[in-house]
C-alpha cells in the first residue's frame, strides 16, 4: 500500500530576483498546462485548456518550435538586403539613379514616400529599398511633360520637384537629391515625344473656361459605374472633372480626342432632368455626364471638340 501524494504547493525563495527569472526563461524556458474551470454554484460554466511555452528565441529554436518562421524572415531579410538595384529588362541601360521620392495623391491624404528615383533608357520609376517595393512607375513612352516646380515645405522651406505628366492626362510629383539633374536626363530621354502637356497645371488650364460648372461624372468602378457630383470645367485644352474629395481630376479629356457629343435620355441620371451627355473620345471610348441643363455644355464640348452642330 503506497502512501497518498500530498498536492503540490507554490513556494516562494527570497534569494530569488526578477533578473534570475528572466534568465531562467530565456536559457531554460517553461511549459505551462493550465487547466481552468469556472463554475458558479458548484455547476461548471466555462472551461480553459492552456499549453504554453515560453523561452528565448535560441532556446525556442533548439528545441525545433518557430522554425519555419525564423527561415522564413531570415530569407526575406537576405532579399531585402541583396536586391540593391532596379530589376532591370535584357537590354536596359541605367541613365540616372539618386534619392528621391514619390508624392502619394491617391484618396483624401497627400504622402511623400521616399525611396530611390531610377531613370533607365525604357522607365522611370521610384523603388523603396526596405521593404522592399516598386513605389511608382511609369514607362518613357507615356511621359508627355517633364518640368520643374517650386514648392513650399512644411517648415518654408522651397523645394524644386519634377513634375511628370503621363499621357493618360494625370501628373505625378517627384522629389530628388538633384531635381535640376533629373530633368535633363529625363527630357533627354523623352526627346521628341514631350509635348509639356500639363492639362492640371498649365497656364491654359488656368484660361477663361468654355463651360464650368457642377457636373455629374459617370465614373468607371471595378464594382460597377457610379455617379459622382464634382466640378467640370472645360477650356480650349481638355475638359478636366474633379470630385471635392480628389486631390486631382478623376477624368481629363483634352478637346483634340474629342469626337461626337449628343444628349441622350436616361433615367439614372441624377441631374434630375431624365438626360446625360454622351462624349465619345478617341482611344477612350464613351463617357456619360450629366448636368442641370445639358444643353449648354453640350454646345460648348461641341465647339471645343471643332464638331459639327448637333441637327
Amino acid at each position: 500500500m503506497t502512501a497518498e501524494a500530498s498536492p503540490l504547493r507554490p513556494t516562494r525563495d527570497p534569494r530569488v530576483t526578477l533578473d534570475d527569472l528572466v534568465e531562467v526563461l530565456l536559457n531554460k524556458g517553461a511549459v505551462l498546462h493550465l487547466d481552468l474551470i469556472v463554475a458558479v454554484s458548484d455547476v461548471p460554466l466555462i472551461g480553459v485548456s492552456l499549453r504554453a511555452a515560453v523561452a528565448g528565441m535560441e532556446t525556442m529554436l533548439e528545441y525545433g518550435m518557430m522554425r519555419n518562421w525564423d527561415e522564413a524572415t531570415r530569407a526575406w531579410a537576405e532579399r531585402s538586403t541583396a536586391r540593391r538595384s532596379i530589376d532591370l529588362r535584357d537590354g536596359e541601360r541605367v541613365i540616372s539613379r539618386m534619392s528621391g521620392g514619390h508624392l502619394l495623391t491617391e484618396g483624401p491624404s497627400r504622402t511623400w514616400r521616399p525611396g530611390t528615383v531610377w531613370l533607365t533608357d525604357r522607365r522611370l520609376a521610384v523603388v523603396r529599398d526596405e521593404p522592399r517595393e516598386v513605389l511608382w512607375e511609369s514607362e518613357l513612352g507615356v511621359v508627355r511633360g517633364v518640368r520643374l516646380a517650386p514648392e513650399a515645405t512644411v517648415g518654408g522651406e522651397e523645394r524644386l520637384r519634377v513634375r511628370v505628366a503621363l499621357a493618360d492626362g494625370t501628373e505625378e510629383l517627384l522629389s530628388a537629391q538633384d531635381p535640376e539633374r533629373l530633368h535633363d536626363r529625363l527630357t533627354d530621354a523623352c526627346a521628341g515625344r514631350l509635348d509639356d502637356a500639363f492639362w492640371h497645371t498649365s497656364s491654359a488650364v488656368e484660361e477663361r473656361p468654355l463651360a464650368e460648372g457642377r457636373l455629374w461624372f459617370h465614373e468607371p468602378r471595378r464594382s460597377g459605374p457610379l455617379w459622382r457630383c464634382g466640378q467640370g470645367r472645360l477650356t480650349g485644352e481638355a475638359l478636366t472633372w474633379k470630385s471635392p474629395m480628389d486631390s486631382r481630376p478623376a477624368l481629363v479629356v483634352p478637346t483634340a480626342e474629342i469626337a461626337d457629343v449628343r444628349r441622350a435620355a436616361n433615367g439614372t441620371s441624377p441631374a434630375g432632368d431624365g438626360e446625360v451627355l454622351v462624349l465619345r473620345a478617341t482611344g477612350r471610348g464613351e463617357v456619360l455626364l450629366a448636368a442641370g441643363d445639358s444643353v449648354p455644355w453640350a454646345q460648348a464640348l461641341t465647339t471645343a471638340g471643332s464638331l459639327p452642330p448637333a441637327a
